[in-house]
Order: structure tokens, then C-alpha cells, then sequence
């Protein structure tokens, strides 16, 4: 049995815990995050990212080196696999809403890769006076939610995965010269990734929908109907008592769980400054209900 996954379920440590929403979401003062934390503390900080699914800190003092650090003490750290990271980093990716990349739409973290990433830590670096909030949604109690012939239903879907969008679609008011920039980086390799539309947490053993912007199509049916059919799933993940949303100020980290969440970063905020940089730690190959495993279909 895991570290993660006993402190889970013996949280053995203590933590100054404050729950934000009902569902999702905890603040977690009197920690300070870098690589000096404590094992029992890192221990109890894995457990609440596993309960709470997306937890925040106030006041931290990282820079790139502490960030890259601190994440060594959660999980193994990995870069993005098309985009650069910041130079003089090994892992750290920033997000400009200056240069055009703003993540306003629903996703989980590179789902088009069969291992995609377990978390994310996501430190503010430059804050909005006003808008670029972001929101997270449960998709454990997403999955909870659905009646009970569609939840049989999700049980036996599969979904593809990819990085190979319609950006424009996705993007509609952007600047076409940067949108076609953006994609030629993000999509320089391209990935299509099967997964189950459940799977099993790895940690938790709870069962969560893995749906999301880079979801392509449903294994077996027609594209039409795929997409219907993804609306009708993602509406539960997105349903407003499933989320939570954060108002960032400078100094802000959070740290949400990959597998059982998706987010939205807000695009309100105009032409203001918003700075965020990500690190993201490896994850597991998701497992069906019926054990299965993802599979790779495409990697060019």
C-alpha cells in the first residue's frame, strides 16, 4: 500500500483545513511549501489533494527552483510533452493570457498521453485586479450524480483522446496569427490516447468521469452522436454544485488532483496582467471499471 494511500485513509497528520465549496475545494493555512516540508506533512497535503480534490495556499514564498523542489516532495515531476518549459527550468510551464494562451475551456490536464499527470501545481505569479479567477469541478461526484441507466452506460464507454483541435472552434475570437502559432507548438507532436470514460482512482478507489476539451470521440459511434452524448456527461461534471471557484492573488498555489477533476481559467480580465506557472507530476495509466487499461492509439 502507497504513502498516499494510507495517509488517505489514516490521515496521520494534521492540517489547518478549510473547506471552500460543499463538494470540492480546501484551503489549507499555516503551511509554508518548499523542499524543506516535512514527510508527514507532505504525507497529510496528499491525503487532503485526494479528499478535497483541489486544495489552495496563501501567501507562498516560491520562485521557479522552490516550485520545482516543492513538487519533488509530492510525486515525480514531468514537462509538458509539446509545449517548452520556461527556460532555465526543468519543468515549469508558464501561462501568459498576454501571448493568447488562456485555458477557458473545460478540461483535465494532458489527456491526450495514455500516463497523463496525476496533479498539478499551479502558483500565481502575476494576478488580475479583477476577472481570471479559476474553477475546478468533481468529476468523482459527477459520476455519483448520474442516474442510474446512464451511469451503466458510462460504465462500458471508451473515449479518444487528442491534442489535434479544431483551435479556431475552440477559440473563436482569437487572433488567427497566434492562434496558428499556439497550435503548431502544441500540436508539433500529435497524440491520441484511448481511455475508459470511468475510471478508477488509483489512490481512493472511487470512480471518476475522464472526459474534457481534448476528448476527440467515443469509441464505436458516430461523430454526432458522440458529441451528444459527451454533453450529456460533461453537464454533469460542470454543474455548479460540483465546483468551486478561487479569486487569485499573488503569492496563491494550488494544487488540484488530475484524476478526479477537471478546471476552467476565466477569460474576464481584458487586457490586465495574469502570470500563472505550472509544474504537473507523473501519473498512472487509468484502469476501467473492468480493468482495463488505456492504450495509446497514435504518437507522431
Amino acid at each position: 500500500m502507497s504513502n498516499a494511500t494510507l495517509a488517505y485513509r489514516k490521515t496521520p497528520h494534521a492540517l489547518d483545513i478549510h473547506p471552500v465549496a460543499g463538494r470540492i475545494g480546501a484551503e489549507i493555512r499555516g503551511v509554508q511549501l518548499g523542499a524543506e516540508l516535512n514527510t508527514e506533512t507532505a504525507d497529510a497535503i496528499e491525503a487532503a489533494l485526494v479528499r478535497h480534490k483541489v486544495i489552495f495556499f496563501r501567501d507562498q514564498d516560491l520562485d521557479d527552483a522552490g516550485q520545482e523542489a516543492f513538487a519533488k516532495r509530492l510525486g515525480t515531476p514531468v514537462a509538458h510533452p509539446t509545449v517548452p518549459v520556461r527556460e532555465g527550468t526543468d519543468y515549469v510551464l508558464e501561462l501568459d493570457g498576454a501571448d493568447g494562451r488562456r485555458a477557458n475551456a473545460w478540461h483535465t490536464d494532458v489527456t491526450f498521453v495514455e500516463a497523463y499527470p496525476k496533479a498539478s501545481i499551479l502558483r500565481s505569479v502575476v494576478a488580475a485586479g479583477a476577472g481570471g479567477d479559476t474553477v475546478w469541478a468533481n468529476t468523482a461526484t459527477a459520476y455519483g450524480d448520474l442516474p442510474e441507466p446512464l451511469r451503466e452506460l458510462a460504465d462500458r464507454l471508451w473515449a479518444v483522446h487528442s491534442n489535434e483541435h479544431d483551435y479556431a472552434g475552440l477559440k473563436p475570437n482569437a487572433d488567427p496569427a497566434r492562434l496558428e502559432e499556439y497550435r503548431k507548438v502544441f500540436a508539433s507532436s500529435v497524440y491520441e490516447t484511448e481511455h475508459p470514460l470511468v475510471r478508477v482512482h488509483p489512490v481512493s478507489g472511487e470512480r471518476t468521469l475522464l472526459l474534457g476539451h481534448f476528448v476527440k470521440r467515443i469509441k464505436g459511434l458516430p461523430s454526432a452522436d458522440s458529441q451528444r452524448l459527451v454533453e450529456v456527461f460533461q453537464s454533469y461534471v460542470t454543474r455548479p454544485e460540483n465546483t468551486v471557484r478561487w479569486r487569485w492573488r499573488v503569492g496563491d498555489v494550488a494544487i488540484w488532483d488530475n484524476r478526479a477533476t477537471q478546471h476552467y481559467a476565466i477569460d474576464d480580465y481584458g487586457d490586465q496582467a495574469r502570470v500563472v506557472r505550472r509544474v504537473t507530476l507523473a501519473g498512472d495509466v487509468p484502469v476501467s471499471i473492468g480493468g482495463e487499461r488505456s492504450r495509446t492509439l497514435r504518437q507522431h
